[in-house]
């Protein structure tokens, strides 16, 4: 089975100059876990993560111990927090060669690129319910 065939084609993307309370909401309000940044020509320079998120955003930000240094922490920008290192793969790719590069690198999603241009993700949620789906 290839990539292609069970890659999310519904991609949530912001951009490199967002700033976090931006990516904050996105998390907040939707199933993603990871978001695609794009620079101002609408290519891929970065992936931001859910955890990259809980990182970089104080800890008590929402409790009563909040304070305005705590709130700047939202005022970042995603460049200041994504990875720049994306490793991407292809929608020809197998899914045996997707899990492999995953685990290798410790990540938790790939980009699909086909030609330069961004198609779909392929995340480890992706691989497991196909390897559910076939048991």
């Amino acid at each position: 089975m290839r990539v292609q065939e069970i890659m999310t084609r519904r991609i949530a993307t912001v951009h490199q100059d967002d700033r976090l309370a931006q990516v904050q909401d996105i998390f907040t309000q939707s199933a993603f876990r990871h978001l695609l940044v794009l620079n101002s020509q609408e290519v891929l320079c970065g992936i931001i993560s859910h955890a990259d998120m809980t990182r970089a955003l104080s800890p008590y930000l929402g409790t009563d111990a909040e304070v305005e240094r705590d709130r700047d922490t939202l005022q970042r920008r995603v460049h200041q927090v994504m990875s720049r290192d994306v490793i991407t793969i292809t929608g020809a790719a197998t899914l045996e060669s997707a899990a492999r590069i995953m685990l290798e690198h410790n990540i938790g999603c790939l980009p699909v690129m086909e030609q330069d241009k961004l198609v779909g993700l392929v995340s480890w949620k992706d691989l497991l319910r196909q390897f559910i789906a076939k048991t």
